[in-house]
């Protein structure tokens, strides 16, 4: 895959791995992995997928290098895994540059388990949840962790010193400078997993694993372009008079318009108060009502010579959508024009996606030249059909166009009828049956060709008896059916 071919998606990646959650595990004990990413709707795509035979260290380089040349080199910005050790040495070896983060809903999910021998464990866990998530400088979090440590008595406990020591690896603050499209946790990643049960069964083979990961790449596909047949032909009204609003409903999916909408309406919890101002560069510090008597507060910056804004939350660095602290300010200072760099083409309805026409490496080997052929097609009728659309004229001569090629190609279609049509390049199934399922590991419990006792053999048999009478009575149900709908015809055809 070339550059200009990579999804949107790859700049921020989720990559999860278990054993037994994708079924085929069962049948030959691999671990399944899959990389998933974010499309322009928010949606979880699936970029690809993996199957080993464990997790050792030089497993996932394999697997990492394998992904690399996939990309052509590329590696992503963002990689968002579970806390394997194994993982995150591979990863230091074969993407040193890529930003590493660790799922936080798997580390806060263990808060109860690792801390629950202590007395006021509910206390302890919610004052780490406080720290964690509303700590808006690195600063404050040294501070506020070093705060809860001592107030609890924790300063020996191990697990929370080894955390500390990787915050960097997970702590939003030390993170959320970089763009993640709202990836904290591999969620979306095990989700797929669930995702994948739906097709394949515990007792599929290596190629019908193949086969189906074929026909979940269609069914998410299908998804996105029913999203983007909704974004092109139905209108999510504002929920205010904001001109920076509308801007963002002509050019966001509607499932981004709506985060940014919810951002408007959190707008009215916020109060702005202007700390200092000079030579166009202003310091507000903005107040979030998050309960009856819970304020937040929050350092915005604008300038208004660049037309730029930052806040303290972070949220735009992370998840490309504006703040309402950010909206608080830009309402405060009567901006009513937002900066093209506010609206990210990531998010945007209109955006070009080359990588769909690429068609997968999982595809029937019989079609292939017919799929390269579709792919030449694509492009240059992708590039035809832009220029086309800029004017009624243009477009009418591509309609006339098309209408003498269609005319050709028929006319040349029914001069071949009658002969076959597959060429020798198409007829080539070598490959076909290279895939070869891995032997068969043995399961525990009883084996399928044990010898069953007399009493089992009863049972079948009158089990076995039982599904042929169900039969032959649903068989003497659907011939009276048919016959009754025979002779409804016959009279009606006798009355006409």
């Amino acid at each position: 895959m070339q550059e200009a071919e990579l999804p949107l998606s790859i700049s921020e990646m989720s990559f999860h791995s278990t054993p037994p959650t994708i079924q085929i595990g069962f049948r030959y004990n691999l671990v399944c992995g899959s990389f998933v990413g974010v499309n322009h709707h928010g949606q979880s795509t699936l970029l690809g997928c993996s199957l080993m035979k464990n997790e050792e260290i030089e497993s996932f380089k394999w697997l990492f290098q394998c992904w690399l040349r996939c990309m052509g080199g590329n590696a992503p910005k963002g990689f968002l895994t579970d806390q394997c050790a194994s993982m995150k040495r591979a990863l230091e070896a074969c993407m040193p540059t890529t930003v590493h983060r660790w799922c936080i809903w798997h580390i806060m999910k263990k808060i109860p388990s690792k801390l629950n021998g202590y007395k006021r464990h509910a206390d302890i866990e919610q004052e780490m949840r406080q720290v964690v998530w509303n700590s808006h400088s690195k600063d404050s979090f040294d501070r506020n962790w070093n705060d809860f440590l001592l107030n609890f008595g924790l300063a020996d406990n191990k697990w929370l010193s080894d955390l500390y020591e990787d915050c960097h690896i997970w702590v939003p603050i030390y993170l959320d400078h970089h763009f993640w499209a709202g990836m904290r946790s591999t969620q979306r990643s095990e989700s797929m997993h669930s995702f994948f049960n739906k097709y394949i069964t515990r007792n599929s083979s290596l190629i019908q694993f193949v086969k189906q990961y074929d026909n979940c790449l269609g069914s998410r596909e299908q998804a996105e372009r029913e999203s983007d047949a909704a974004d092109f032909h139905t209108v999510i009204p504002c929920a205010t008079k904001s001109s920076i609003e509308a801007q963002f409903q002509d050019a966001y999916t509607h499932a981004k318009f709506r985060e940014v909408q919810a951002q408007f309406r959190g707008k009215t919890n916020c109060i702005t108060r202007l700390k200092n101002s000079a030579l166009g560069y202003s310091v507000y510090e903005v107040g979030e009502q998050v309960s009856s008597s819970i304020f937040n507060k929050f350092v915005v910056t604008y300038d208004s010579v660049a037309a730029e804004v930052k806040c303290q939350c972070l949220l735009f660095e992370s998840r490309g959508i504006l703040c309402r602290h950010a909206l608080s300010v830009l309402s405060f200072e009567q901006v009513s024009q937002l900066s093209p760099r506010y609206i990210l083409e990531r998010w945007s309805k209109k955006v070009k996606r080359r990588h769909t026409h690429i068609k997968s490496s999982h595809d029937e080997p019989l079609m292939e030249p017919r799929s390269k052929r579709f792919d030449q097609l694509v492009f240059r009728s992708q590039n035809i059909c832009e220029f086309a659309s800029e004017s009624k004229e243009l477009t009418a001569i591509l309609h006339r166009a098309y209408d003498n090629v269609m005319a050709e190609m028929e006319a040349l279609k029914a001069k071949r009828k009658g002969t076959s049509s597959l060429s020798h390049e198409d007829a080539n199934l070598e490959s076909v049956n290279e895939l070869q399922s891995p032997p068969r590991i043995r399961t525990r419990g009883r084996p399928k060709n044990r010898l069953g006792s007399k009493l089992e053999k009863q049972i079948a048999n009158a089990t076995k008896k039982k599904k042929t009478k169900v039969l032959s009575e649903v068989k003497v149900m659907f011939f009276k059916f048919v016959a009754i709908e025979f002779i409804f015809l016959v009279n009606r055809l006798a009355n006409v």
